[in-house]
């Protein structure tokens, strides 16, 4: 096993190995394999944290870590990072080799002066490396209530006594939702690519709707394109043959939704009033693929 620098003439072979590592792990299909082809090129990468993991000289595995950073409660900024996609190939997962890689990678990160670290991923994964909930540190995720525990947000101080005590909201970098920004350019990407089935799976990510933000958990809660086949973004009441249902800006939208609050209540931890409601889509909407 070697573990080593990402070079050109790798990206391809590793775009194919990520898409295949991620296929419908976290949602229905995958977009990690776009994000790391356009990342290279964003100012939040880090080039000397982009690690290949080889096996008999094919490569298995692969990470990348990206500049981030958190909002104070007084609006002020601290930096921090990131790091994913983390891909091993399907072949090798539950083999040791993720968890080689990720180590690996924590200590490049460290010795480079990454002193905290935030991500989305599964904790019973993770937690093997040091990660945790990421809320019980005092740090927030952008898109859930101020006191949620959200199980899939994590983080890890690499450097002890880096977040001195500090409570913060975390966005993960605008670069990992490229292919919401223009998803003309990742169909056209990802036909490039031989065709694979998108469905539901047992332990992917909460998925909600990209303009109502409904949450989205069976085939017959989505919409459809116009060719009549399973639209994964939009709900069925938003989207329909390929259109939305609704003319409406965002502001309409919040308030349209808003009315629902007792429904949405059932599921939260804590009930929240219609206006806690208004102001937590406030802070969501605006990250959803519709709003962008």
């Amino acid at each position: 096993m070697n573990i080593r620098l990402e070079r050109p003439e790798d990206y391809r072979v590793v775009e194919e190995l990520t898409r295949e590592a991620f296929w419908n792990v976290y949602k229905p299909g995958c977009v990690e394999h776009y994000v790391l082809n356009q990342y290279r090129n964003n100012p939040d990468f880090i080039p000397e944290l982009d690690f290949v993991m080889e096996e008999d000289g094919q490569i298995i595995g692969h990470v990348m870590f990206s500049k981030a950073e958190l909002v104070l409660n007084d609006g002020s900024r601290k930096p921090s990072w990131t790091f994913g996609p983390i891909s091993i190939h399907p072949d090798y997962k539950r083999k040791g080799y993720g968890l080689k890689l990720l180590n690996y990678a924590l200590d490049k990160a460290r010795e480079t002066g990454v002193g905290f670290l935030c991500m989305e991923g599964n904790i019973g994964f993770y937690s093997h490396a040091g990660f945790g909930l990421a809320s019980k540190m005092g740090i927030r995720y952008h898109s859930e209530p101020k006191d949620a525990e959200v199980p899939y947000f994590l983080a890890q101080e690499l450097i002890p006594g880096w977040l001195c005590g500090i409570e913060a909201t975390y966005c993960p970098p605008k670069g990992y939702f490229v292919a919401d920004v223009d998803p003309d350019a990742f169909d056209t990407y990802e036909a490039t690519f031989p065709r694979k089935e998108k469905a539901f799976r047992e332990g992917q990510l909460p998925q909600f709707c990209q303009s109502c933000g409904m949450p989205l958990t069976r085939e017959e809660d989505c919409g459809t394109d116009a060719d009549g086949s399973i639209n994964f973004d939009y709900c069925r009441y938003c989207y329909k043959d390929g259109r939305f249902l609704q003319d409406m800006t965002m502001e309409q939208m919040i308030e349209h939704c808003a009315q629902f609050v007792d429904e949405v209540n059932r599921n939260m931890p804590q009930p929240m009033t219609k206006e806690e409601y208004r102001q937590m889509m406030y802070s969501f909407f605006p990250m959803l693929k519709r709003w962008r």
